[in-house]
């Protein structure tokens, strides 16, 4: 029997959690896109945790190992014994991954998707082995302080049916360090990105906006996302005579020594973290600009909404930005140096003829994104593979 002709295929996307980011919106759009007649969608989540959680589809049957930090205790000492508790269920299960199957999935399916390399080993380790394993891979393998991962990684990607890559970069990158290892099948497939949705949401008022100018930035606070080397660059353009605000929209494991840096450098009234929102796209629109000040990326999804919507940009040279973004023309590309940053941030502010010149050439950006032609090659991959 051919893909075609099964009544529903049936597949498993796996994941840890559903806090706002990246990755996770990739899901959603392909998980809300795939043709309901021909696919039966199921997701398994690590943690029930996120706010986006409960953004799935009414079609979409979601399953979760463990409760997420929202439905704990507040009294932190009865958390602290939930969250040990909740740490020794899932180590449990990652040791004896065919309870999951058996409590939690009770049934079998066509294909598995682990959505990260952090959703490899769940996959990979199913007990249902007739399943096709595809692996979605948005790292760059070279990066600083990726190392340590790197040789589990490698371990894994040949036990994988397909490999999908988020941009061509990664690709290449994976093959440039490790031209020997076994690669299964692989395809590129950049992220969607719901157009509409975004100018839709992009439109909800907001009261007490800074005034200008302000930058602002959308991201997870880690270290590779380079804020650290923002929030300097920001308070010497500052001590200079160039006022501005930035505004940095996500939350992470970095906020508490951003924090004491914003301190360190008297920027608390100009450099604002102002956590997680539902909602982040009002706040670029708002903003004068957008900045991307990260070490690494993949094809970075915020930097095609900040483009959708008409916003000047500055970003690093990493991943495939300098696909996404003509240097001059649609926005701004530099290294990842503190000086740099601020030489970029200190030409928005003072030089309103590149601004403009910017803001005329987003005018037909939309030009750049098929929707349509991605959903296909995700149908198209599922197909082939069930095929083969």
């Amino acid at each position: 029997m051919t893909a075609k002709e099964h009544k529903k295929i049936k597949i498993l996307f796996r994941h840890r959690s559903m806090e706002m980011g990246g990755v996770e919106k990739v899901m959603l759009s392909i998980i809300n896109n795939l043709d309901q007649n021909k696919f039966e969608i199921t997701v398994c989540l690590n943690l029930n945790q996120g706010e986006l959680r409960d953004e799935f589809p009414a079609h979409v049957r979601k399953v979760f190992l463990t409760d997420g930090r929202e439905d704990f205790s507040k009294n932190k000492i009865i958390q602290k014994f939930q969250l040990l508790k909740r740490k020794i269920k899932l180590e449990q299960l990652r040791k004896e991954p065919s309870i999951v199957d058996i409590k939690y999935l009770k049934e079998h399916f066509d294909i598995e998707i682990g959505m990260t390399y952090n959703d490899f080993e769940m996959v990979l380790n199913s007990s249902n082995e007739k399943s096709k394993k595809i692996g979605w891979f948005h790292s760059e393998i070279n990066v600083a302080g990726f190392e340590p991962l790197v040789p589990n990684i490698l371990k894994q990607f040949p036990q994988f049916d397909e490999m999908v890559y988020c941009s061509e970069k990664i690709k290449n990158l994976m093959h440039e360090h490790h031209p020997n290892l076994n690669y299964p099948r692989e395809k590129v497939i950049i992220n969607a990105i719901p157009i509409e949705e975004i100018k839709s949401k992009a439109a909800e008022k907001m009261a007490d906006f800074p005034e200008s100018p302000v930058f602002v930035s959308v991201g997870r606070l880690h270290f590779r996302k380079g804020y650290h080397k923002l929030i300097l660059a920001h308070a010497k353009l500052v001590a200079e005579g160039f006022p501005h605000k930035i505004l940095i929209v996500g939350e992470g494991e970095h906020r508490q020594k951003l924090e004491e840096l914003i301190k360190e450098n008297k920027v608390e009234k100009s450099f604002i973290l102002l956590g997680n929102k539902m909602n982040p796209y009002p706040y670029i629109k708002q903003a004068d600009f957008f900045i991307l000040p990260s070490q690494s990326e993949a094809w970075p999804l915020v930097i095609a909404e900040a483009l959708i919507l008409q916003k000047p940009i500055i970003a690093t040279k990493c991943g495939d930005l300098e696909l996404m973004i003509q240097h001059g023309k649609t926005g701004y590309l530099i290294n990842y140096e503190e000086d740099e940053m601020c030489a970029a941030m200190k030409l928005f502010l003072t030089n309103e003829a590149v601004v403009s010149e910017i803001k005329i050439n987003l005018q037909s950006i939309e030009k750049q994104f098929d929707n349509e032609k991605i959903f296909k090659s995700v149908e198209e991959m599922l197909f082939e593979l069930l095929e083969k």
